[in-house]
Protein backbone atom coordinates (compact mmCIF):
# COMPACT_ATOMS: atom_id res chain seq x y z
CA UNK A 1 0.00 0.00 0.00
CA UNK A 2 1.45 3.39 -1.00
CA UNK A 3 -0.11 5.09 1.80
CA UNK A 4 0.89 3.65 5.09
CA UNK A 5 -2.27 3.70 8.34
CA UNK A 6 0.21 5.20 10.37
CA UNK A 7 0.44 8.33 7.94
CA UNK A 8 -3.34 8.57 7.51
CA UNK A 9 -4.01 8.22 11.13
CA UNK A 10 -1.24 10.72 11.92
CA UNK A 11 -2.72 13.38 9.30
CA UNK A 12 -6.34 13.01 11.62
CA UNK A 13 -4.29 13.68 14.66
CA UNK A 14 -3.27 16.77 12.94
CA UNK A 15 -6.70 18.20 12.13
CA UNK A 16 -5.87 16.78 8.55
CA UNK A 17 -8.40 14.68 8.28
CA UNK A 18 -10.05 15.95 4.87
CA UNK A 19 -6.40 14.98 3.01
CA UNK A 20 -6.51 11.92 4.88
CA UNK A 21 -9.65 10.75 2.81
CA UNK A 22 -8.71 12.23 -0.22
CA UNK A 23 -5.56 10.72 -0.03
CA UNK A 24 -6.28 7.05 -1.36
CA UNK A 25 -8.43 8.19 -4.41
CA UNK A 26 -5.65 10.73 -5.20
CA UNK A 27 -3.08 7.71 -5.22
CA UNK A 28 -5.19 5.45 -7.65
CA UNK A 29 -6.13 8.26 -10.29
CA UNK A 30 -1.78 8.72 -10.24
CA UNK A 31 -0.70 5.35 -10.11
CA UNK A 32 -3.52 3.90 -12.36
CA UNK A 33 -1.52 1.53 -14.57
CA UNK A 34 -3.43 2.51 -17.79
CA UNK A 35 -1.15 5.67 -17.68
CA UNK A 36 2.00 4.31 -16.88
CA UNK A 37 2.55 0.50 -18.68
CA UNK A 38 5.10 -0.51 -16.73
CA UNK A 39 3.77 -0.28 -13.05
CA UNK A 40 3.30 -4.10 -13.55
CA UNK A 41 6.82 -5.24 -14.19
CA UNK A 42 7.46 -2.54 -11.24
CA UNK A 43 5.25 -4.09 -8.62
CA UNK A 44 5.85 -7.37 -10.51
CA UNK A 45 9.84 -7.18 -9.35
CA UNK A 46 8.52 -6.23 -5.56
CA UNK A 47 6.55 -9.12 -4.97
CA UNK A 48 10.13 -10.93 -6.27
CA UNK A 49 11.99 -9.29 -3.32
CA UNK A 50 13.07 -11.83 -0.53
CA UNK A 51 11.15 -11.94 2.40
CA UNK A 52 13.17 -10.83 5.13
CA UNK A 53 14.01 -9.20 8.37
CA UNK A 54 17.02 -6.79 8.40
CA UNK A 55 19.38 -7.23 11.26
CA UNK A 56 20.59 -3.57 10.85
CA UNK A 57 19.39 -0.43 9.61
CA UNK A 58 21.36 3.32 9.29
CA UNK A 59 19.39 6.10 7.61
CA UNK A 60 21.79 8.84 9.67
CA UNK A 61 24.99 7.21 7.44
CA UNK A 62 25.68 8.33 3.78
CA UNK A 63 24.84 5.33 2.08
CA UNK A 64 21.18 4.47 3.83
CA UNK A 65 21.76 0.95 4.99
CA UNK A 66 19.38 -1.67 5.58
CA UNK A 67 20.24 -4.98 6.91
CA UNK A 68 24.02 -6.31 7.55
CA UNK A 69 25.06 -8.06 4.42
CA UNK A 70 25.07 -11.43 6.15
CA UNK A 71 21.50 -11.95 5.10
CA UNK A 72 21.61 -13.43 1.80
CA UNK A 73 24.53 -15.54 0.09
CA UNK A 74 25.96 -14.59 -3.15
CA UNK A 75 23.37 -15.98 -5.37
CA UNK A 76 20.72 -14.45 -3.41
CA UNK A 77 22.35 -11.28 -3.39
CA UNK A 78 22.40 -11.14 -7.27
CA UNK A 79 19.03 -12.29 -7.67
CA UNK A 80 18.10 -9.23 -5.40
CA UNK A 81 20.43 -6.79 -7.64
CA UNK A 82 18.27 -8.07 -10.69
CA UNK A 83 15.42 -7.19 -9.35
CA UNK A 84 16.35 -3.65 -8.42
CA UNK A 85 17.72 -3.45 -11.57
CA UNK A 86 14.06 -4.00 -13.10
CA UNK A 87 13.55 -0.64 -11.82
CA UNK A 88 16.49 1.48 -13.62
CA UNK A 89 16.92 3.71 -13.60
CA UNK A 90 18.20 4.95 -10.06
CA UNK A 91 18.64 8.48 -9.34
CA UNK A 92 19.40 9.44 -5.71
CA UNK A 93 21.58 7.72 -2.86
CA UNK A 94 23.23 5.61 -2.51
CA UNK A 95 22.00 2.99 -0.51
CA UNK A 96 23.15 -0.48 0.49
CA UNK A 97 20.76 -3.03 0.92
CA UNK A 98 21.72 -6.07 2.51
CA UNK A 99 24.95 -5.67 1.33
CA UNK A 100 24.72 -4.61 -1.93
CA UNK A 101 25.62 -1.38 -2.99
CA UNK A 102 23.12 0.86 -5.16
CA UNK A 103 25.73 3.60 -6.69
CA UNK A 104 23.24 6.05 -7.74
CA UNK A 105 23.68 9.12 -10.39
CA UNK A 106 23.96 11.40 -7.82
CA UNK A 107 25.51 11.01 -4.64
CA UNK A 108 22.89 12.51 -2.61
CA UNK A 109 24.83 12.45 0.62
CA UNK A 110 27.02 15.34 -0.73
CA UNK A 111 24.29 17.80 -0.66
CA UNK A 112 22.67 16.84 2.59
CA UNK A 113 26.36 17.06 4.23
CA UNK A 114 26.19 20.56 2.68
CA UNK A 115 22.74 21.73 4.40
CA UNK A 116 21.71 19.80 6.85
CA UNK A 117 23.32 21.46 9.91
CA UNK A 118 22.43 24.59 8.68
CA UNK A 119 18.85 23.91 9.10
CA UNK A 120 17.00 23.66 12.13
CA UNK A 121 17.38 20.37 13.98
CA UNK A 122 14.81 18.05 12.48
CA UNK A 123 13.65 16.65 15.96
CA UNK A 124 9.77 15.57 16.44
CA UNK A 125 9.30 17.97 13.19
CA UNK A 126 6.56 17.01 10.28
CA UNK A 127 8.22 17.40 7.70
CA UNK A 128 6.74 17.82 3.69
CA UNK A 129 9.37 16.55 1.30
CA UNK A 130 8.82 18.21 -2.53
CA UNK A 131 9.98 16.45 -5.51
CA UNK A 132 11.31 13.87 -2.95
CA UNK A 133 12.49 11.03 -6.24
CA UNK A 134 12.68 7.48 -4.42
CA UNK A 135 12.94 8.56 -0.81
CA UNK A 136 17.06 9.02 0.12
CA UNK A 137 16.61 12.26 1.47
CA UNK A 138 13.06 12.00 3.64
CA UNK A 139 14.80 8.48 5.05
CA UNK A 140 18.59 10.54 5.58
CA UNK A 141 15.86 13.27 7.76
CA UNK A 142 13.86 10.50 9.23
CA UNK A 143 17.43 9.22 10.69
CA UNK A 144 18.15 13.10 11.76
CA UNK A 145 15.31 12.62 14.10
CA UNK A 146 11.67 13.87 11.87
CA UNK A 147 8.92 12.73 13.15
CA UNK A 148 7.26 12.16 10.34
CA UNK A 149 8.30 12.67 6.57
CA UNK A 150 5.72 13.13 3.72
CA UNK A 151 7.39 13.07 0.36
CA UNK A 152 5.70 13.55 -3.23
CA UNK A 153 6.90 13.44 -6.35
CA UNK A 154 4.76 12.67 -9.43
CA UNK A 155 7.02 10.47 -10.84
CA UNK A 156 5.79 6.58 -10.27
CA UNK A 157 8.88 4.94 -10.86
CA UNK A 158 10.50 7.03 -7.70
CA UNK A 159 7.28 6.15 -5.20
CA UNK A 160 7.98 2.56 -6.77
CA UNK A 161 11.07 2.15 -5.92
CA UNK A 162 11.09 3.66 -2.29
CA UNK A 163 8.42 1.08 -2.00
CA UNK A 164 11.70 -1.56 -1.98
CA UNK A 165 12.92 0.56 1.35
CA UNK A 166 9.35 0.33 2.62
CA UNK A 167 9.24 -3.35 2.58
CA UNK A 168 12.14 -3.75 5.09
CA UNK A 169 11.46 -0.69 7.17
CA UNK A 170 7.82 -0.39 7.60
CA UNK A 171 7.98 1.14 10.88
CA UNK A 172 10.00 4.19 9.68
CA UNK A 173 7.65 7.43 9.76
CA UNK A 174 8.36 7.81 6.02
CA UNK A 175 5.60 7.86 2.68
CA UNK A 176 6.56 8.60 -0.64
CA UNK A 177 3.12 9.93 -1.89
CA UNK A 178 2.75 10.01 -6.58
CA UNK A 179 1.87 13.54 -5.66
CA UNK A 180 2.97 17.13 -7.32
CA UNK A 181 2.80 20.24 -5.37
CA UNK A 182 -0.54 21.34 -6.70
CA UNK A 183 -2.25 18.30 -5.73
CA UNK A 184 -1.63 18.97 -1.38
CA UNK A 185 -4.90 20.77 -0.25
CA UNK A 186 -4.56 24.38 -0.38
CA UNK A 187 -3.91 26.18 2.64
CA UNK A 188 -2.50 23.51 4.46
CA UNK A 189 0.09 25.46 6.46
CA UNK A 190 0.57 22.50 8.78
CA UNK A 191 4.21 21.41 7.81
CA UNK A 192 7.14 22.49 10.65
CA UNK A 193 9.79 21.98 7.65
CA UNK A 194 9.19 21.76 4.26
CA UNK A 195 11.93 20.87 1.63
CA UNK A 196 12.01 21.67 -2.33
CA UNK A 197 15.34 20.36 -3.85
CA UNK A 198 15.81 20.41 -7.55
CA UNK A 199 12.17 22.07 -8.43
CA UNK A 200 11.90 25.51 -8.87
CA UNK A 201 13.74 25.86 -12.30
CA UNK A 202 11.58 22.95 -13.50
CA UNK A 203 8.59 25.47 -12.82
CA UNK A 204 7.12 28.07 -15.02
CA UNK A 205 5.58 30.20 -13.04
CA UNK A 206 8.63 29.85 -9.51
CA UNK A 207 6.67 32.84 -7.37
CA UNK A 208 3.97 30.55 -8.01
CA UNK A 209 5.80 27.46 -6.78
CA UNK A 210 7.38 29.85 -3.30
CA UNK A 211 3.72 30.67 -2.41
CA UNK A 212 2.38 27.32 -2.68
CA UNK A 213 5.70 25.85 -0.79
CA UNK A 214 4.57 29.24 1.62
CA UNK A 215 0.93 27.93 1.85
CA UNK A 216 2.35 24.25 3.10
CA UNK A 217 4.37 25.70 6.17
CA UNK A 218 2.79 26.65 9.72
CA UNK A 219 3.59 29.96 10.60
CA UNK A 220 6.81 30.11 11.68
CA UNK A 221 7.86 27.07 9.51
CA UNK A 222 11.39 26.90 8.05
CA UNK A 223 11.66 26.70 3.89
CA UNK A 224 14.43 24.63 2.65
CA UNK A 225 14.70 25.69 -1.17
CA UNK A 226 17.85 24.43 -3.25
CA UNK A 227 17.71 25.21 -6.74
CA UNK A 228 20.44 26.04 -9.75
CA UNK A 229 21.66 29.50 -10.22
CA UNK A 230 23.63 31.59 -11.75
CA UNK A 231 26.57 34.47 -10.82
CA UNK A 232 25.24 38.36 -11.11
CA UNK A 233 23.61 40.86 -9.50
CA UNK A 234 20.87 40.89 -7.52
CA UNK A 235 18.34 41.15 -10.67
CA UNK A 236 20.26 38.44 -13.11
CA UNK A 237 18.52 35.33 -14.52
CA UNK A 238 19.02 33.39 -17.21
CA UNK A 239 15.98 32.03 -18.82
CA UNK A 240 17.60 29.97 -21.61
CA UNK A 241 15.58 30.07 -24.94
CA UNK A 242 15.98 26.06 -25.96
CA UNK A 243 17.69 23.62 -23.37
CA UNK A 244 20.01 23.70 -20.44
CA UNK A 245 22.04 20.97 -19.90
CA UNK A 246 19.91 19.13 -22.41
CA UNK A 247 17.02 19.39 -20.36
CA UNK A 248 13.67 20.71 -22.13
CA UNK A 249 11.90 22.03 -19.04
CA UNK A 250 14.44 24.58 -17.00
CA UNK A 251 12.32 28.17 -16.92
CA UNK A 252 14.45 30.07 -14.81
CA UNK A 253 17.71 30.08 -13.57
CA UNK A 254 18.22 33.15 -11.17
CA UNK A 255 20.85 34.59 -9.19
CA UNK A 256 21.08 33.96 -5.58
CA UNK A 257 20.44 37.73 -4.97
CA UNK A 258 17.29 37.64 -6.83
CA UNK A 259 16.25 34.58 -5.18
CA UNK A 260 15.96 35.78 -2.04
CA UNK A 261 13.94 38.63 -3.61
CA UNK A 262 11.80 36.63 -4.77
CA UNK A 263 11.58 34.83 -1.31
CA UNK A 264 10.71 38.23 0.42
CA UNK A 265 8.37 39.12 -2.33
CA UNK A 266 6.63 36.33 -1.70
CA UNK A 267 6.54 37.31 1.95
CA UNK A 268 8.98 34.92 3.60
CA UNK A 269 11.34 35.96 6.34
CA UNK A 270 15.30 35.83 7.70
CA UNK A 271 16.25 34.39 4.19
CA UNK A 272 19.59 33.57 3.64
CA UNK A 273 21.79 31.58 2.03
CA UNK A 274 23.62 28.33 3.33
CA UNK A 275 25.28 26.79 0.54
CA UNK A 276 26.37 27.62 -2.94
CA UNK A 277 28.48 24.95 -4.82
CA UNK A 278 29.32 24.02 -8.53
CA UNK A 279 27.64 20.61 -9.56
CA UNK A 280 30.45 18.24 -10.07
CA UNK A 281 31.48 14.73 -12.11
CA UNK A 282 32.08 13.45 -8.13
CA UNK A 283 28.48 13.99 -7.17
CA UNK A 284 26.70 13.63 -10.67
CA UNK A 285 27.50 10.80 -13.39
CA UNK A 286 26.67 7.55 -14.39
CA UNK A 287 26.65 4.32 -12.99
CA UNK A 288 26.25 0.95 -13.17
CA UNK A 289 23.13 1.86 -11.94
CA UNK A 290 22.21 4.62 -14.22
CA UNK A 291 23.30 3.91 -17.49
CA UNK A 292 21.80 6.92 -19.35
CA UNK A 293 23.37 10.50 -20.30
CA UNK A 294 24.66 12.33 -16.97
CA UNK A 295 26.49 15.44 -16.58
CA UNK A 296 29.71 14.75 -18.34
CA UNK A 297 27.54 14.72 -21.37
CA UNK A 298 25.89 17.60 -20.39
CA UNK A 299 28.65 20.32 -20.71
CA UNK A 300 30.77 21.24 -23.19
CA UNK A 301 33.70 18.71 -24.06
CA UNK A 302 36.01 21.80 -24.51
CA UNK A 303 35.35 24.07 -21.96
CA UNK A 304 33.69 22.34 -18.81
CA UNK A 305 32.73 25.79 -16.96
CA UNK A 306 29.72 26.03 -19.95
CA UNK A 307 26.85 23.23 -20.83
CA UNK A 308 26.48 22.05 -24.19
CA UNK A 309 24.69 25.13 -25.10
CA UNK A 310 26.93 27.49 -24.00
CA UNK A 311 25.43 28.32 -20.64
CA UNK A 312 27.02 28.39 -17.55
CA UNK A 313 27.47 24.74 -15.94
CA UNK A 314 25.19 23.78 -13.16
CA UNK A 315 25.78 25.53 -9.82
CA UNK A 316 23.00 25.00 -7.08
CA UNK A 317 22.44 26.82 -3.94
CA UNK A 318 19.99 26.14 -0.79
CA UNK A 319 18.07 29.02 0.77
CA UNK A 320 16.88 29.03 3.92
CA UNK A 321 14.07 30.87 5.12
CA UNK A 322 11.28 31.21 7.88
CA UNK A 323 7.67 31.87 7.03
CA UNK A 324 5.32 34.31 8.16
Amino acid sequence: MIVSESLLADLRRRELGDWADQLPGQIDARMDPGRYGDLPKWQAALDRLPQLIPQESALDTSFVTVGSGNELDEAQRQALRDVLMDMHPWRKGPFRLFGLGIDTEWRSNMKWERIRHHITPLDDRFVLDVGSGNGYYALRMAGDGAARVVGIDPTPLFVMQYQVFRRYLPEVPVDILPLALEDMPEHTRAFDTVVSMGVLYHRRSPLDHILRLRDCLRPGGELVLETLVIEGDSQACLVPEGRYAKMRNTWFIPSTGLLETWLKRCGFRDVRVADVSATGPDEQRRTDWMHFESLADFLDPGDSSLTVEGHPAPRRATLIARCP
